[in-house]
């Protein structure tokens, strides 16, 4: 009896474990049923994908979606929109929302507001404080849980672990990796002055100086050792972090965002203000080559937009009252193309650090490549088209980019979430589809 699909994508470039091929997809109840030759007939709906390259699902491990709390920046509905107009299949969201995720009740709420809203596939952090260190370890294993985040300097909203004894405290309690801001709180309190005195963006990264960074990364990279506990340190932005974490391989893992890839002081500032005012900061071109470095040496293991919307109302106060962070889920892969596009990222290190890179960090089940049973997953891009990034096509609640104006080579154009096709051509399509992501440490079945 001859095989039968719910979908065939026919003709497409697919990168596949042995590289970019011309290969159709079957698929059948939302996994990948088979890879090779496929007769148009042999399928209920047919995606014609000629001159077309189907990625694996983006995943995008950092992002702000402020619901529950501050919702007329962004909630789960507008935040997740955006992600699937990008290309991104499956998001995991932070827990500095209002009330902050540091229970069962609030993951289960969020859970629960993402049901039917949800356009992609999600997970929620769940975030460490004092008050529920002994409790984390069973925290993480609880379905729809990415793991937890330790925010070490102070940033949106209140969570913060400053100090080594609670750290420790944290980093026993559980297995999964763990995610880290790290910035030193104790000396961004000795360096306020600085902003308060400044009244200008270009000084945040001097406030949030190279050694509030590098003094944290390293404090957490003892305590790691020390607990045995694996760490992901997010949004690495200088050199000096780069070569501490060359050398922990064994035991950390790195995420950096394309906004540090992209953007460099003091000139963002100079013609941003406040919107290129993120955490950890922009910094200086040496230590935006400083990262690419890593990423060609196979230091860094993901890339992450760190999505933070405010509105521009709230941008325009005067710097430092006006809050950090960017927009950046539905720019993520648009971005990563254009500087695939002028030679600085292969397509192969593009893939691992967006989909196998965010799947192998967090032990996620059935999700981050291309091959027979895994999510039909697909971020189906276009490499020779030219678009410009409008605010028009942006779906974020907060209505502005870093990024508009910028003309991008190589482009989503569709995106496909457990055989289901929610984006095309810039559309969004049908109803929200978006499931809990499963993963190989929780407590959910797997299957």
């Amino acid at each position: 009896m001859p095989e039968t699909f719910d979908l065939a994508l026919i003709g497409g470039q697919c990168w596949t474990l042995e590289g970019l091929r011309k290969a159709d997809i079957g698929i059948r109840s939302g996994r990948i049923a088979k890879l090779g030759s496929i007769s148009p007939t042999a399928a209920d709906k047919v995606i014609k994908a000629d001159g077309l390259t189907i990625l694996p699902g983006v995943i995008d491990s950092q992002v702000h979606f402020r619901e529950p709390g501050p919702t007329h920046k962004e909630d789960l509905e507008t935040g997740t929109r955006s992600a699937v107009l990008g290309g991104v299949t499956a998001i995991f969201e932070m827990p500095n929302t209002q009330p902050p995720t540091t229970d069962a009740a609030q993951l289960a709420e969020k859970l629960k507001l993402a049901r039917n809203r949800a356009w992609c596939d999600h997970a929620f952090f769940v975030g460490a404080a004092a008050a529920n260190a002994q409790e984390l370890g069973d925290l993480e294993r609880l379905p729809g849980c990415s793991g937890v985040k330790i925010f070490m300097g102070s940033s949106t909203g209140s969570l913060l672990v400053p100090d080594d004894e609670t750290l420790e405290a944290v980093l026993r309690s559980g297995h999964r990796r763990i995610a880290i801001h790290a910035e030193d709180e104790q000396r961004l309190k000795e360096r306020a002055e600085i902003a308060q005195n400044s009244g200008d963006p270009v000084s945040h990264p001097e406030w949030r100086d190279v050694e509030t960074a590098r003094r944290a990364t390293e404090r957490i990279l003892n305590l790691a050792r020390k607990t045995g506990r694996r760490i992901h340190v997010l949004h690495v932005a200088t050199a000096e972090e780069m070569a501490i974490l060359a050398a922990a391989k064994d035991i950390a893992t790195v995420e950096v965002t394309p906004q540090h890839l992209t953007l460099e002081a003091p000139e963002c500032y100079q013609r941003l203000g406040t919107k290129a005012q993120m955490n950890p900061p922009i910094r200086e071109a040496h230590h935006r080559e400083a990262l690419w470095q890593a990423i060609d040496q196979g230091i860094v293991d993901c890339i992450g937009s760190d999505h933070a919307p405010h509105t521009l109302e709230e941008k325009a106060k005067p710097y430092p009252a006006s809050p950090s962070g960017m927009p950046g889920v539905q720019t993520l892969l648009p971005l990563l193309l254009n500087h695939m596009a002028e030679g600085r990222l292969g397509l192969s290190r593009l893939v691992d650090l967006t989909s196998a890179g965010p799947a192998r960090i967090y032990n996620v089940a059935g999700k981050g490549r291309i091959a027979r049973g895994y999510d039909a997953d697909f971020t189906i891009v276009d490499l020779a088209a030219k678009r410009r990034i409008e605010s028009a096509w942006l779906a974020s609640k907060c209505g502005w980019s870093p990024f508009e104006g910028m003309t991008i080579k190589g482009w989503p154009m569709m995106t496909i979430i457990r055989g289901n096709v929610v984006m095309r051509d810039g559309s969004v399509q049908d109803k929200a589809i978006g499931r809990p992501v499963r993963f190989t440490e929780t407590l959910e079945p797997i299957g």
